[in-house]
């Protein structure tokens, strides 16, 4: 999931740098380009019908430009500080930076190209410096403080207490109350890590597209389902490969196809290939650059009087503090390994069974545990495929709980423009007809498309600014062969109800003010919504409503359903150990203090592993640090834990449904009320609360797992 907070995400341009250049850069700005004023079309979406690539260097430094001039006036104000002439006149500062970046955000996510990872190379380091040029400027920091000092006496609604509050700490935070001379050094270390962050993402996009196994016979494919060989010759087709097979690299360690691939020599192949992908010591190579960014925010955050990044980074969150995350993962680590351990056993015993005469490696797991899950559940994931055609979990299944949840239709539109030619756009209701907003979603892998499944705005919610949700869904999903149906797994229908949740919390937005509105929370709040989502996916009626045979029509057998139910639990071991191990990683990489930054990424990776007792050989963390896009470049830095944060309190928050009537337009309206219509305008701990009555519970989220009883 990427969201973006209207200041923090949308990382805005100095004015002040490189004036003759933004002069030059801005004189092509004008009435012929799509962004200079609001979309015409329904909700202000975009209209990429009109937006070429040259239209978004001239927008994003006009824009830049603009808002900084909107910001100084505000900051050199002559008038007394005011809730209105300050925090509001923020709010509503920098629409036209804003609309060109959420459209640049769609496109460099999931439709890129050289011209716009150029444009986003060259503008890096000027959007992170303007975002200094706002939250480290003196004049406007004093009228914020002035504000706060004096927020007891200003009879303001909750909401707007918590703007006042939100502001005042992201500027404390950010640094404002810094020394000229610290800034001038935080400034510095904040361009240079942008420009290395997007270059870390350009890097990874083509490691990982070059890491794509190239197979020229077919034997090795045996076991793979006649479709996915079909799409794996259409990619080895598109790449200019005639008569061979590639199986090109998804964004995590393990890939899909070793689930099923009979000669393990390929399987070797592919898991080294994802494994290595960005550690092949060639212009692709990552480590170096990591090391540099774990450094230059281990200085930021001694710089601004932190211990580590981590202890910076989470003041904000729903943990408040690193030892509270250690202390939530060294909850789970020991269940979660020994049950890892206990499925190996079960896994090595097959394979010696089956007379292999070979220890366990990574790349087997998937290969036999998916034999021990047939052996122990009957459950064939090809067997399970036909009954998740990809169009008829999305209508009948997402669609079709979120309208018996909270009343929503939908309503496929095709006169909208769209970024490319799999996209889909969709009218969203409310409960009263009312028109919510819009949904865009894209399903299937590309070469140009970042790795992994998100949700983000186009257009973001605001009473203030007066506009209404654009919200789009990304994924990786194969796309199978023209004529072939779109079947996707079980988990890959999951997926869609989990970024989905992302997306009514979008929707549902209600907020007066873009800061604060819909998904713009805390990471480890942000996954809430969206992993309670995919709790719907396998409820009764839910799941009967869309699991049917693509062919005929028929409702899957209730056989194969128990067979599901009953592996819910299977190989949860292995899968929250990866993920565990993955957080893991991103934790100790920002606990690093100033002085602390190792010279080896590789061995800093195993000696972290160790420490933390994640270091299974059969079980590779779910990313290796070389290629953590997450960490890196996408805002989960020392938030990655908020994936299993959020899984405790979605599967408390499930609870209460099931305590209380379970799918109910009455509980979904509940829901909606208390959680998916709140955005961050409260405190997440209190938000929980209220809603489910306590703290949260991790024993729900353990008994899910199959870790407790």
């Amino acid at each position: 999931m990427r969201i973006s907070n209207v200041l923090t995400g949308l990382v805005l341009v100095t004015f002040m740098m490189s004036c003759n250049h933004q002069q030059s850069s801005t004189a092509e700005f004008n009435d012929s380009n799509p962004f200079f004023a609001a979309s015409k079309l329904p909700f202000q979406a975009p209209d990429f019908g009109k937006i070429k690539n040259s239209d978004f260097k001239p927008a994003i430094e006009a824009g830049m430009q603009q808002q900084q001039a909107e910001v100084e006036k505000i900051a050199d104000n002559p008038e007394a500080p005011t809730f209105e002439n300050t925090l509001v006149a923020l709010e509503k500062s920098g629409q036209l930076l804003h609309r060109v970046m959420n459209v640049f955000n769609v496109l460099t996510g999931a439709n890129t190209n050289d011209d716009l990872q150029k444009v986003q190379a060259d503008e890096a380091a000027s959007l992170a410096a303007n975002q200094d040029a706002i939250y480290l400027n003196s004049q406007l920091f004093k009228r914020i403080q002035a504000i706060y000092g004096q927020k007891d006496k200003l009879n303001l609604d909750p909401e707007s207490e918590h703007l006042l509050e939100y502001y005042y700490q992201e500027f404390t935070l950010a640094g404002a109350a810094l020394p000229d001379s610290a800034k001038t050094k935080l400034k510095e270390l904040n361009k240079e890590e942008a420009s290395l962050t997007t270059k870390f993402t350009k890097l990874l996009l083509a490691g990982t597209k070059a890491a794509a196994l190239l197979v020229s016979d077919t034997s090795a494919l045996s076991g793979l389902s006649s479709g996915a060989i079909a799409a794996a010759a259409q990619n080895a087709k598109a790449a200019k490969h005639e008569g061979k097979w590639m199986l090109s690299i998804q964004n995590t360690t393990q890939q899909p196809a070793l689930q099923s691939l009979n000669d393990r020599d390929t399987r070797q192949k592919l898991f080294e290939a994802s494994w290595t992908r960005t550690e092949k010591g060639d212009t692709n190579d990552t480590r170096k650059l990591i090391l540099r960014i774990a450094n230059i925010r281990a200085e930021k955050a001694g710089l601004l009087g932190f211990k580590n990044y981590a202890d910076w980074k989470l003041r904000d969150q729903m943990a408040k503090t690193p030892q509270a995350v250690a202390d939530f993962m060294a909850k789970l680590v020991p269940a979660a390994t020994a049950k890892a351990k206990g499925e190996a056993a079960d896994i090595q015993a097959l394979i010696d069974r089956q007379k292999g005469g070979f220890a366990l490696q990574p790349y087997d797991w998937n290969f036999y545990a998916e034999q021990v899950r047939k052996a122990k559940y009957d459950l064939d994931e090809n067997e399970v495929k036909p009954y998740f055609e990809l169009n008829k979990v999305l209508q009948d299944g997402v669609f079709y709980a979120a309208n018996r949840l909270y009343g929503l239709t939908f309503k496929e539109r095709h006169d909208l423009p769209v970024y490319q030619p799999d996209v889909r756009v969709f009218d969203v209701f409310d409960k009263d007809g009312t028109e919510l907003g819009l949904f865009y979603c894209d399903y299937f892998k590309r070469d140009n498309k970042s790795g992994g499944a998100w949700m983000d705005n186009m257009v973001v919610q605001s009473k203030l600014l007066g506009m209404k949700p654009v919200i789009y869904n990304v994924c990786n999903f194969t796309k199978p062969a023209p004529g072939q149906p779109a079947l996707i797994s079980y988990d890959d229908a999951k997926t869609m109800f989990h970024e989905f949740g992302h997306g009514l919390h979008g929707l549902f937005a209600s907020q007066q003010y873009p800061s604060l509105s819909g998904a713009n929370t805390a990471r480890d709040f942000v996954e809430f919504p969206s992993q309670f989502n995919e709790n719907w996916a396998l409820y009764p009626q839910v799941f009967a409503h869309y699991a049917v045979h693509y062919k005929t029509g028929a409702p899957m057998p209730q056989a194969l359903v128990d067979k599901i139910k009953k592996a819910g639990t299977f190989n949860q071991g292995y899968a929250l150990t990866e993920a565990l191990a993955a957080a893991e990683l991103d934790l100790q990489w920002h606990t690093l203090g100033p002085n602390e930054t190792p010279t080896d990424a590789d061995k800093f990776e195993a000696d972290a592993l160790h420490k933390t007792k994640l270091d299974l050989p059969q079980v590779p963390p779910r990313y290796r640090s070389s290629y953590f896009l997450h960490i890196w470049a996408n805002g989960y830095a020392a938030g990655y834990y908020a994936y299993a944060w959020t899984e405790m309190l979605d599967h408390d928050a499930f609870q209460w449904f099931m305590d209380n009537g379970g799918l109910t337009r009455e509980n979904g309206q509940r829901f909606r009320d208390m959680v998916l219509s709140r955005g961050n305008t409260e405190d997440y701990g209190k938000l929980f609360r209220d809603f489910r009555g306590h703290d949260p519970d991790i024993h729900p989220m353990l008994v899910f797992r199959g870790l407790a009883k």
